[in-house]
């Protein structure tokens, strides 16, 4: 039972002759009865009472009709999702995201990006780099924006942007009046610091190894987006990125690190086995690529 065959037959019924079915359907009038004469032969039993001056339904007929409404709407409805999938404009996308770009950039991209695309669901799971990266090794996740990823794990990493850090202080800190902050100046005042496993903080603390001088008087805050109000709380200094920062929060001001810079590549990375991306995942990549890229080299400017 083919799915023309039942739209053959619905065109039938609802223009209740064989003529008016095969000018609708444009088919010819020989075509549309060899259709029905081989539905009612697969059924075994006729479909259709033909009379002088119209067409009726026999009981068979009557059930096939109205059971097929639903079946033929639902292949119709399939049909154009598996196109829509074939085309790159329907799917799920499970993306990754670190911050600040999961809460600073990412939300104004996905709404663009989804207002063009609205067949294409996206969900965001947010954490660190390490984290992310295994997830998407194991699968569960198709495409991750992040810190340049370890080497040798698999993955396949495009660099798209700089995230600029600068010291941010207390207006009334100690340093605040300084024109100039250096990495052994740090030492002597409690720095705001992320999680062990930021890359993040590695990259500080390798700039801050590079000076010698006192231990670091350090306080650990779990989240990047949440350092700024811990400074703006009195509680010391932190390096944050300077996209998190307009504006800057009231009483906190901004510097940049003289002699060691904290700036990182960002990028956009997919398993290396998966990579080109195929369909809607292609298409998220490449509307996310140009995007940030943009996005970093204006921002830069």
């Amino acid at each position: 039972m083919e799915l023309k065959t039942l739209k053959t037959f619905q065109t039938i019924v609802n223009t209740g002759s064989f003529n008016r079915a095969a000018e609708e359907l444009n088919y010819a009038q020989s075509t549309i009865t060899m259709q029905i004469q081989k539905l009612e032969s697969e059924l075994g039993m006729p479909l259709l009472e033909r009379g002088k001056q119209q067409i009726s339904l026999t009981e068979a007929g009557r059930l096939l009709y109205e059971q097929s409404l639903r079946i033929v709407k639902d292949m119709e409805l399939l049909e154009s999702r598996l196109g829509e999938l074939t085309a790159g404009e329907a799917g799920n996308l499970r993306l990754g995201a670190t911050d600040p770009t999961a809460s600073y950039r990412l939300p104004a991209l996905l709404r663009e990006f989804m207002t063009m695309h609205p067949g294409i669901d996206i969900s965001v799971d947010i954490g660190s780099t390490p984290a992310l990266t295994e997830r998407l090794l194991r699968g569960e996740l198709d495409m991750i924006l992040c810190s340049a990823p370890e080497m040798g794990k698999g993955l396949h990493y495009e660099p798209l942007f700089t995230e600029i850090f600068v010291l941010l202080l207390p207006e009334d800190h100690p340093l605040a009046a300084e024109p100039q902050v250096t990495a052994s100046q740090l030492r002597e005042h409690r720095l705001l610091i992320t999680a062990a496993g930021c890359p993040y903080r590695k990259k500080l603390e390798s700039v801050l190894q590079e000076s010698a001088g006192p231990p670091l008087n350090t306080m650990e805050i779990g989240s990047m987006s949440a350092l700024k109000y811990y400074v703006q709380s009195g509680l010391g200094m932190a390096l944050v990125p300077e996209s998190t920062l307009q504006p800057l929060p009231a009483g906190t001001l901004g510097k940049r690190l003289q002699d060691g810079p904290v700036d990182m590549s960002c990028g956009i990375a997919c398993r290396t086995a998966d990579y080109p991306l195929q369909l809607a995942a292609l298409c998220l990549y490449q509307f996310l690529k140009s995007k940030l890229a943009a996005l970093g080299n204006n921002e830069l400017s």
